[in-house]
């Protein structure tokens, strides 16, 4: 039978809940996505919680929260320990992404579901791949090959091929195919007829205008906001979508030569856009190429101003546009801004992406908007008076507390490591069998050290009489003299460690001075809460700049991959019903769209059998040399071994004839130069080489159509019978291997 595949949804399915999903492929485990809401809300982790300890593998596609947020609680809690695959991007933006969101919330809250030492500790175990390229699997995932590919929507996203056996199992989940400032379109409809596709249904009810109707729409209304005095915020993503509204807004303000500053106001700003000055290659064809005729990186901001605090924005006067995490609104410098500017009827603020449910941002853009929202306002002071005293006697138990540990502990070590013999020459000890000239001597000497005995000092039981202890460290030598520890010539400065820990382990030195200083921050303080009521007066607007697909798209595209079997996961529960239905009449007859926790079997109903060669019948193959390669044609009879295994065996009577089987391939360019070289006049027409005066070739077939990766197509030969015939068929021939 075929390769055998389950599928479980985690999390994200009939709703628009993170994406996390389990693909069991013969028995190997793959957590493809582990994604979180803003919310952070651990019960959405209570079905991957129950499987993560069986996890080999985890892939994922998008630097985004909703696809990795729940990495580094995973990692810490739910006892996940598997390793983890995403292309360079993915890695080092969701690291990126991972911060802000500590660092937002830190701000605001005693956050401490995870700490920036276990994002540290989750991102350690990423192998990072390259688009295309094929990993293999080992141990218990032997025989299958992994193989990210380009999704688009964010830079570096993946729509990942999983491959055993020769089936294929592609996951393509927020993918676009509209090639964008920063983006190349998704490479899933160069896949045919895969034996499972997983995509989603978020986009499925939804059509697009165009991208130029679009972006006017999107530039009038910032520049009609400004020209009357009034500001305008975008909330966004960390490292995302951002990158595409950041070439929007260059570009259009340096065409117009408008003046209205522009902000991107992160905790990682400045990291985000170096890494993505570093990331070209990753990019649309267009940046990239640019860079290589020019070496302009379309990243070399000169309109926009990169921040990590609010304070140098306040400084700023005049109408201004800025770009703030967190989309959502519910943490970061966008809710701060929007509660200061919600109230004025000039502002603006324009959503590009669709807000995640219950978040602030969803709540504004519900049809009719409201009036007024409730919303709390933190911020985190500094200790002062008895408060602080408090914390400071507080810290100090708890270090007397840690030295008292520290003590005992090793106070046990040095007692283990005291030697059962006793050195009778040391006048320090006293050697118990010796014997004492009377009782009352010994009464006295015992006397004697009755009270010598202080807190926290143990005497060595090999000892008869309190002793203080001496011990002898013997160094070690090599053929250069004593071995020495460097760390003990190291002056240790723990904030300093705590800082190269984030800066120079995992970021390379990329870290935001700002976030450093947050990082580095260990003044004593508390987070103050206050509920306020704002009245929204400022201007509401929607965008659509999620880059994703939209319905009438994914429709067409499923129509051309025509996978096997197809599995929809995450959107709505109309939009999957919708697909679901559609894709039954139009696109395969094997459509599932499982329930939360539901384990569906999609294995292939194809059959593939492991056979293997017997060393009689290899004995008696004939190899031909093909490029890198070695081919020959085999004649044999399916047979088993004494382990039961099938075997190809050589045939008990003798082989019947075949016809000749040309393996190869030839361009008709290259062909028509060989063939001039051979003195031949050739030229093409109508389609078609002529050749000589009489003889034409030509291919037929459809070049759209592959088979493992190779064109569907014929070579024709057409002309007379004659001299000329045979001749370029001979020429053509020795273009090909004959079997």
């Amino acid at each position: 039978m075929g390769t055998s595949v389950q599928v479980t949804p985690l999390c994200g399915v009939y709703n628009e809940n993170p994406l996390s999903y389990l693909v069991s492929i013969d028995g190997f485990n793959f957590l493809i996505d582990c994604g979180w809401n803003d919310h952070f809300d651990t019960s959405l982790l209570q079905p991957l919680s129950r499987v993560a300890s069986s996890v080999d593998a985890v892939l994922l596609s998008h630097p985004d929260t909703f696809h990795l947020g729940a990495l580094p609680y995973a990692m810490k809690e739910l006892g996940l320990s598997a390793p983890v695959y995403a292309t360079e991007p993915v890695y080092r933006l969701g690291l990126l992404t991972m911060y802000d969101q500590y660092l937002s919330r830190k701000q605001v809250s005693e956050f401490d579901l995870f700490t920036l030492d276990d994002i540290d500790s989750a991102f350690q175990n990423v192998t990072r791949l390259t688009y295309s390229q094929n990993h293999y699997m080992s141990g218990k995932g032997e025989g299958i090959v992994i193989a990210p590919l380009v999704a688009g929507h964010l830079l570096g996203g993946t729509t990942w091929r999983i491959t055993k056996d020769g089936e294929d199992v592609i996951y393509a989940v927020d993918f676009n195919h509209r090639k964008e400032r920063h983006l190349n379109g998704t490479v899933l409809e160069s896949f045919v007829r895969p034996a499972v596709l997983i995509t989603d249904a978020f986009n499925a009810l939804n059509n697009q205008p165009s991208r130029r109707q679009r972006d006017q729409e999107f530039l009038d209304a910032i520049e009609k906001t400004v020209n009357v005095g009034g500001n305008v915020l975008l909330p966004v993503d960390t490292a995302g979508r951002v990158l595409e509204l950041i070439l929007t807004l260059e570009q259009h303000w340096t065409q117009r030569q408008l003046s209205t500053p522009i902000y991107f106001l992160s905790y990682v700003s400045t990291s985000t856009i170096d890494y993505a000055k570093s990331f070209l290659e990753w990019m649309s064809d267009s940046i990239a190429k640019s860079f290589e005729h020019t070496r302009d990186n379309a990243f070399l901001l000169r309109k926009i101003k990169l921040l990590i605090n609010k304070s140098a924005l306040e400084e700023a006067p005049g109408p201004k546009v800025v770009m703030a995490s967190m989309a959502s609104l519910e943490a970061g410098f966008s809710h701060d801004l929007f509660v200061e500017w919600a109230a004025d009827p000039k502002n603006l603020v324009m959503f590009t992406e669709r807000g995640q449910f219950g978040t602030l941002a969803r709540i504004l853009q519900s049809d009719p908007p409201p009036k007024a929202v409730k919303v709390t306002m933190s911020r985190r002071i500094p200790l002062v008076g008895e408060e602080l005293a408090a914390y400071e006697e507080e810290q100090n138990r708890i270090k007397r507390e840690e030295a008292l540990k520290a003590t005992l502990v090793k106070e046990e070590e040095l007692k283990a490591s005291v030697g059962a013999e006793v050195v009778t020459s040391d006048p320090m000890v006293i050697d118990t069998n010796v014997s004492h000239p009377s009782s009352s001597a010994a009464g006295l000497h015992s006397g004697a050290f009755k009270d010598v005995l202080i807190d926290g000092f143990v005497p060595p039981s090999s000892s008869v009489a309190p002793m203080f202890p001496f011990y002898d460290n013997t160094s070690e030598w090599d053929d250069f003299g004593e071995v020495i520890n460097p760390d003990d010539y190291v002056v240790k400065d723990d904030n300093m460690e705590q800082l190269s820990m984030h800066v120079d382990g995992d970021l390379n030195g990329k870290l935001d001075e700002g976030s450093a200083n947050l990082i580095l921050d260990t003044t004593p303080s508390k987070v103050v809460s206050s509920e306020l009521t704002v009245q929204v007066k400022c201007s509401l607007l929607y965008m659509d700049f999620e880059g994703r697909s939209d319905g009438r798209s994914i429709k067409s595209i499923l129509a051309h991959v025509a996978p096997l079997k197809l599995v929809l996961v995450h959107g709505s529960a109309e939009a999957t019903e919708h697909l679901k239905q559609h894709c039954l009449k139009h696109v395969c007859p094997h459509v599932y769209a499982p329930q939360l926790e539901e384990t569906i079997d999609v294995t292939s109903d194809l059959c593939a059998y492991k056979v293997q060669l017997s060393e009689k019948l290899m004995s008696q193959v004939l190899f031909k040399k093909l490029g890198d390669y070695e081919i020959a044609w085999l004649d044999a009879e399916v047979g088993k071994t004494e382990n039961d295994m099938f075997s190809l065996l050589p045939l008990s009577e003798p082989a019947p004839p075949h016809k000749t089987v040309l393996v190869g391939d030839i361009k008709m360019s290259d062909f028509k130069q060989f063939l001039a070289s051979k003195g031949v006049q050739v030229e093409f027409g109508g389609g078609a080489l002529r050749c000589g005066e009489y003889v034409t070739i030509r291919k037929v077939g459809d070049a759209g159509q592959k088979v493992g990766g190779a064109a569907i197509q014929q070579i024709v030969l057409e002309g007379p019978l004659s001299e000329e015939y045979y001749k370029i068929r001979e020429h053509l021939y020795s273009h090909f291997y004959s079997l």
